[in-house]
C-alpha cells in the first residue's frame, strides 16, 4: 500500500497513549518501541511480500533481510522472528516453500536470531516475510524524528532494486547487474546501524517500499527540517537509467511520486532522477543523519556509503533537490 493511502487509512484511528510506547506510528519511523525497562526496549516489526526474483532460496534470503532492516534502522538487534508465508500449494511443489524458509532462516542466523515459529495461510501467490522482535537501549535509539539542522545525510546502499527487480522479471538484465543488486538486498544493514550509534547519531531511516524521498520526507515531519539532498551525488545501481529508459517501471513508484510531489522542490532534478529518488526499494540502506564533524568517520566505517546532502532548518519544503 502507498503512503498517501496508509496515512488515509490510519488517520481516523487513535494512536496508543501509553508512556511505555517509545516509538508508535505517529512519525511512520520504521519499527514500534517499547519500553521495558530503564536499559532494556523491545523493538518490533513485520514485513512480507510476494517473490521479486524467481529462486526461491534468494527470495527467502532477500524478505527476512529487509524485515530485519526495520529493527537495524532503530539501533536494535534482531532477537527473534516468526515466519509468514502465503502460499499456493496447488500451482507450486512444497520444495519451493522449503526453499524459501530455508533462505529466511540462513539470513536470520546470519544475524545472530532465531526464527521461533510462524504462520502459514493458503493463497493464490506466493507471500513470505516475518514479524521480527528486537532489543535496544532506550537511550540510544535511532529515530526518524532524531534528525538536527548541520547533520550530513549518508545513503549506505544505491538505489534502483524496484526498476531493476522489474527488469530481472522480464530476462532484460545482464548477469553482472544482476549479481550486484542480488547481492545488496541480500546484505544485512546490521554494521550501518552498529556503526551510526558507534559515531553518536540518533537519526535513522531504512530506505524501503516508499522510495527514498518518502522515507525521507518522515524524516523531515518528525524532525522538523528539511532535507538538502544532492540528486547527482545519490548512488544508483548499474543499469538502472538504462532499464528505466527501457520502459521498466513500478506502480509502486507511481504510488510514491504522488505522495511526495507538494513536498519537494525538485530543482533541476531529471525525470531519471526522480524516477530513482521514489523507486520503492527492497532491502535498501539506511538514509542516516550524522553530526557534520562526525561524518567521515561514519564514511570510513561503511563500505559503500554515500553522502548525498544536508539538514537545514525548515523552509517552505520537506525536501529540496539541488
Amino acid at each position: 500500500m502507498g503512503p498517501g493511502d496508509l496515512a488515509e487509512v490510519l488517520a481516523p484511528i487513535p494512536g496508543a497513549s501509553d508512556e511505555r510506547i517509545l516509538v508508535g506510528r505517529e512519525t511512520f519511523d520504521d519499527a514500534g518501541v517499547f519500553l521495558l525497562t530503564d536499559e532494556l526496549a523491545l523493538v518490533q516489526t513485520v514485513d512480507f511480500f510476494a517473490p521479486i526474483v524467481d529462486d526461491p532460496y534468494t527470495f527467502g534470503q532477500i524478505a527476512a533481510a529487509n524485515a530485519m532492516s526495520d529493527v537495524y534502522a532503530m539501533g536494535g538487534q534482531p532477537l527473534t522472528a516468526l515466519n509468514i508465508v502465503a502460499f499456493p500449494k496447488d500451482k507450486l511443489p512444497l520444495s519451493v516453500l522449503t526453499d524459501v524458509l530455508r533462505g529466511g532462516l540462513d539470513k536470520v542466523h546470519e544475524a545472530g536470531a532465531h526464527i521461533i515459529g510462524g504462520h502459514t495461510v493458503l493463497d493464490d501467490e506466493l507471500k513470505y516475510g516475518l514479524a521480527v522482535t528486537g532489543k535496544a537501549h532506550p537511550k540510544f535509539l535511532l529515530t526518524n524524528a532524531g534528525a538536527r539542522a548541520g547533520d550530513k545525510l549518508i545513503l549506505t546502499k544505491p538505489l534502483g532494486s524496484g526498476i531493476l527487480a522489474t527488469a530481472i522479471k522480464h530476462g532484460s538484465l545482464d548477469a553482472g547487474a544482476q549479481a550486484e543488486v542480488l547481492a545488496s538486498m541480500t546484505a544485512l544493514n546490521g554494521g550501518a546501524s552498529r556503526a551510526a550509534l558507534a559515531v553518536g547519531s540518533r537519526c535513522a531511516t531504512d530506505v524501503t517500499g516508499f522510495g527514498l524521498l518518502g522515507h525521507a520526507s518522515h524524516v523531515a515531519r518528525g524532525s522538523s527540517v528539511t532535507l538538502r539532498i544532492d540528486a547527482a551525488a545519490v548512488p544508483a545501481f548499474t543499469g538502472v537509467v538504462a532499464a528505466w529508459e527501457g520502459g521498466f517501471r513500478t506502480a509502486g513508484a507511481d504510488r510514491n511520486l504522488e505522495y511526495v510531489n507538494a513536498l519537494v522542490d525538485w530543482g533541476d532534478a531529471t525525470d531519471a532522477q526522480r524516477a530513482l529518488l521514489v523507486d520503492p526499494q527492497t532491502s535498501g540502506g539506511l538514509l542516516v543523519a550524522v553530526g557534520p564533524d562526525r561524518a567521515a568517520a561514519y564514511l570510513s566505517k561503511v563500505a559503500g556509503a554515500v553522502a548525498i546532502g544536508t539538514v537545514t532548518e525548515r523552509t517552505e519544503f520537506a525536501i529540496v533537490l539541488q
